[in-house]
């Protein structure tokens, strides 16, 4: 659904996305379980009506925020598996993500306290292995907005895009040495090339329908990408795509892919069915 309204003599753009997801996993034995499959709190003020995350067989989800700020649900699987279905109606703006070129690079000694984890090395992101090549790349680079993009256009460029070189143990330098990979290893390496010039960046999962542009040929799936702080503030980049995009519904932040696990099982479980949805709803 399109609809426009007035804001002071200004024309909004809003679209109506449905989001829904069913994954289902088999275990052998009753199986604890942290999900992070709910709609982030910030996007929260844009679900129409309620978002519906229910487990089949039906067994009670506790809810509670992580030290991120995410929504997570803690269940017990029974033994042979559960299926989770979620589904949600979403307002968007419609519009493309933000450009801001004039965004500026905060010293870090300027930055605030909370913002100056998103410069460590974390689990797939080693600064360390990939300090030297930064500075050696984008030394010369002016900093802020320009050197992010100059990271991106990097990233795009030398990792190939294919389901096929997904593997969870892949970290950043991995991804940079294999020049393959996933939306997440675009993420990943992008970030950490930022972290290693002093710009703080976290990691973002969410869903990303084909809103704005042809459809691809491959099967939906949740997306990664990474938040850059410049000018005190948080922007939206995707070293996989380059370009902006419409209709990014945010899931979950951390420092890496390993804060934001869709599902987390304490125990033996396989996965059996994975679909996810994220549709623009078009007006009748």
């Amino acid at each position: 659904m399109l609809t426009c309204s007035t804001n002071f003599g200004k024309w909004t753009l809003v679209i109506q996305i449905k989001l829904g997801f069913d994954i289902a996993y088999t275990a052998p034995q009753p199986t604890p379980m942290v999900i992070m499959l709910s709609i982030h709190p910030s996007r929260r003020h844009d679900i129409i009506g309620t978002e519906t995350i229910v487990a089949e067989p039906d067994v009670p989800i506790h809810y509670y925020n992580d030290t991120f700020g995410n929504i997570c649900g803690r269940l017990l699987a029974p033994a042979g598996g559960v299926m989770l279905r979620g589904n949600a109606l979403v307002r968007d703006s419609g519009l493309p993500d933000v450009i801001a070129e004039d965004a500026q690079q905060i010293p870090i000694e300027q930055l605030p306290d909370d913002v100056i984890v998103y410069l460590m090395a974390s689990r797939y992101c080693e600064t360390d292995k990939l300090v030297d090549l930064a500075w050696s790349l984008f030394g010369s680079t002016k900093p802020g907005w320009p050197r992010v993009m100059a990271i991106c256009q990097y990233v795009h460029d030398r990792i190939t895009f294919g389901y096929e070189h997904a593997h969870h143990m892949k970290s950043a330098f991995d991804a940079h040495e294999q020049r393959s990979g996933v939306c997440r290893d675009f993420a990943h390496l992008a970030l950490t090339l930022c972290r290693c010039m002093g710009i703080p960046a976290r990691y973002c999962t969410g869903y990303m329908g084909d809103i704005g542009i042809p459809p691809e040929p491959m099967p939906m799936d949740f997306s990664g990408w990474f938040e850059a702080y410049l000018s005190g503030q948080w922007y939206t980049f995707d070293a996989r795509h380059v370009v902006p995009r419409i209709g990014r519904i945010l899931m979950a932040t951390g420092r890496d892919a390993a804060d934001v696990a869709l599902s987390t099982s304490f125990g033996r479980m396989n996965l059996a069915k994975f679909f996810v949805v994220s549709d623009e709803v078009t007006a009748t």
